[in-house]
């Protein structure tokens, strides 16, 4: 697939408060790895995401006047933003989750088969199912069909359809839309069967990556978190969905107020919420590692300096079929060491889970919404012993919280003794063995310090997910210090050891050796990321002098004019994956949020308006050049009856029955593109 755009000049009227914001970059992108990566895919969609309408609203933005038929409008930054970014990243969790077959059936999952004890597990399945949309106000004739939700995503997978899409016409609706190219059109769109029936959606099992990676799974319940929380911030009335803020807990119980802000929404983030906890206990109950046992138990007061138990690196599976549905089947370990990209991994949807499903009389900073998610209807809420004692639990439970005690325990407790260097006050990629490495991947050590700054708030009782850049009074937990400690220790190694002359980041550090001679675009981007994280829990300003310096370094050395972005070496083609992709989508997103040039600051490069371009030209080069394909509606695209070439918005990305392979491609990344200049 190849991909290309050529734009014209842009008024950015959202970010800037005269004159207009030029974005001249013309690019190709290629594809060439169209398969799919489940980590580096999710963690790209949660910088999407976060890059979507959270930064559009920071930034002032009234989300009402975005509009999908109405390419570019207001300007193309908050399209890309507001749109674009933001709605991309939710159809790819659904063509994960809820789509591709591409894991274990939550019917055979631990959460179901306990509640279905000997009788049918399906029966039980659907019975949840049919209460998950009580309880948002929904029916099941609102549910989409043949939907396939599963316990984890594995490794990858070839997202191509293994079967013809169902593309008989259900409606046809006459519309005028504009088109990315500034053409106006009226047509006639027509909604196909597979946008609510989703059987003819699976992917090939013969093309999936047969292992259990906690990146894998960690980035996807991330992604589900997110949008849990997003989904569920508010109730709503079921007589004409309108949302309305929770004034207390059992708002919901009766049936005129629903969960979520909208129905389809709560039905969404309860199912996410429903599919996060069987995956966490899945992950307690069977891919926890001792070195010798999968599935070693994790003791309520785990300690690494004793007997360390964690999550290896990857675990073949198979996948069975139980019950007419796929199954977890016999898991080996293929690597069992322990990364420090794990750790941040799973540390950060932990830590949202943690804010977002939290449900201790000390936190007064908790939303009743939250609340009501958690009260034992529709989830079972946690003991009171852990509620009111250790904040990493007490005692042993199978509620969601409870479970997020216990692995965010063992997370930060692998993190902080296992991954972490005294002597050299480093974090390190790797241990096994019962040895650590002596390097440190820059990438990573900077996701850290992202990761732990979500977790010092929620365990300080401080609101996460889009609310995470609010304010309040923390608890002062001695695991929030300790937190706060190690994100200034990290901090501080990286910009006295791993800062080049020229202000850039090498992309790793190796102990009694120093720093390495390459210095990357993702890590310039990952590093802007993780100082800002530092500033924001710290207050101290010269992380923010970091993050902005290390930005400059980048404008300087790695901006790429014939192609419009950033780019490894700037002169030649440039191959990005979804780390590239997020990194600089998460990096100019903090840039523009926390970073920008005040009153009285006068670095053009650092204004608004120049950020706002970078952003643009980088989305739609990148985010639109490795996206596959996209779904219809959300992000402007539509099926016609006649004449249709799957790209009626003209934005270069084709509908998922168009975008090529035996029967169509799902809507989902790449895992390998190369940017070349244009012809």
């Amino acid at each position: 697939m190849v991909f290309s755009w050529k734009a014209v000049p842009i008024v950015c009227v959202a970010v800037v408060a005269s004159g207009p914001v030029l974005a001249q970059e013309a690019a190709s992108v290629k594809v060439t790895d169209a398969t799919w990566d489940t980590a580096a895919g999710m963690f790209a969609y949660t910088e999407f995401e976060l890059s979507g309408e959270p930064l559009a609203e920071g930034l002032g933005l009234n989300l009402d006047v975005l509009d999908p038929d109405q390419a570019n409008k207001p300007d193309p930054f908050d399209f890309a933003a507001g749109i674009d970014s933001y709605e991309l990243s939710e159809e790819a969790m659904y063509a994960v989750n809820y789509q591709s077959g591409m894991g274990p059936h939550i019917a055979n999952g631990p959460v179901n088969k306990a509640r279905a004890g000997s009788g049918n597990v399906m029966e039980a399945l659907g019975k949840r199912v049919v209460g998950l949309a009580t309880a948002a106000g929904q029916t099941p004739d609102d549910l989409p069909q043949n939907f396939y939700p599963i316990s984890f995503p594995l490794a990858g997978g070839k997202p191509e359809f293994a079967a013809p899409v169902d593309i008989a016409t259900q409606a046809t609706t006459p519309m005028e839309i504009l088109t990315d190219t500034g053409e106006q059109k009226s047509i006639q769109a027509v909604l196909p069967a597979y946008f609510r029936d989703y059987a003819s959606l699976r992917w090939p099992s013969d093309g999936f990556q047969n292992a259990f990676t906690p990146q894998a799974a960690g980035m996807e319940l991330l992604k589900d978190v997110l949008w849990a929380q997003d989904y569920l911030r508010q109730m709503h009335k079921v007589d004409g969905d309108e949302p309305v803020d929770a004034t207390s807990v059992d708002m919901d119980k009766g049936s005129d107020i629903g969960l979520g802000d909208v129905g389809a929404d709560g039905f969404n983030g309860l199912m996410l919420t429903e599919i996060s906890w069987d995956k966490l206990t899945m992950i307690r109950d069977q891919f926890a590692y001792d070195g010798k046992t999968l599935g070693a138990k994790i003791p309520d007061d785990y300690d690494a300096s004793k007997t360390p138990i964690w999550l290896p690196n990857r675990v073949s599976v198979t996948l069975d079929q139980q019950n007419g549905v796929t199954a977890l089947a016999d898991p080996k370990v293929d690597d069992g060491g322990s990364s420090l990209r794990t750790q941040w991994v799973m540390l950060w949807p932990l830590a949202e889970f943690y804010g977002f499903s939290d449900q201790r009389p000390a936190n007064t900073n908790q939303k009743a919404d939250f609340l009501a998610v958690f009260d034992g209807d529709p989830f079972p809420s946690a003991p009171k012993a852990n509620l009111e004692g250790d904040p990493l639990g007490s005692v042993a439970a199978d509620d969601p919280f409870s479970l997020v005690q216990l692995l965010t325990r063992l997370t930060t407790q692998n993190l902080m003794v296992l991954h972490f260097d005294k002597d050299a006050g480093t974090l390190v990629d790797t241990w096994s063995d019962g040895k650590a490495g002596d390097t440190v991947t820059t990438l990573d050590a900077a996701y850290t310090l992202a990761a732990l700054q979500i977790y010092q708030r929620a365990i300080d009782a401080l609101p996460v997910g889009y609310a995470s850049a609010t304010s309040g009074k923390p608890l002062g937990t001695d695991e929030g210090k300790a937190a706060l400690s190690l994100i200034k220790t990290q901090a501080d190694f990286l910009i006295d050891k791993v800062k080049g002359a020229d202000g850039l980041y090498a992309d790793s550090y190796t102990i009694g050796t120093g720093a390495g001679a390459s210095h990357s675009v993702a890590t310039q981007f990952a590093v802007i990321r993780g100082f800002d994280a530092a500033f924001l829990a710290t207050g101290d300003s010269k992380y923010r002098d970091a993050a902005r310096d290390a930005f400059l370094a980048a404008e300087a050395h790695l901006f790429d004019s014939a192609l419009g972005i950033y780019n490894d070496e700037p002169g030649k083609p440039f191959e990005v994956t979804p780390w590239e992709a997020g990194t600089v989508s998460g990096g100019i997103r903090v840039m523009m949020l926390d970073l920008v040039s005040r009153t009285g600051e006068s670095n053009q490069a650092l204004t608004l308006a120049h950020l706002a371009e970078r952003y643009t030209a980088w989305f739609r080069t990148v985010g639109r050049g490795m996206q596959l394909a996209e779904w219809l509606n959300d992000t402007g695209e539509h099926m016609v009856a006649t004449d249709y070439d799957g790209d009626i918005n003209q934005n270069g990305i084709k509908s998922i029955t168009h975008a090529g392979g035996a029967h169509g491609r799902a809507a989902v990344m790449a895992s390998k593109a190369v940017v070349s200049a244009a012809k």
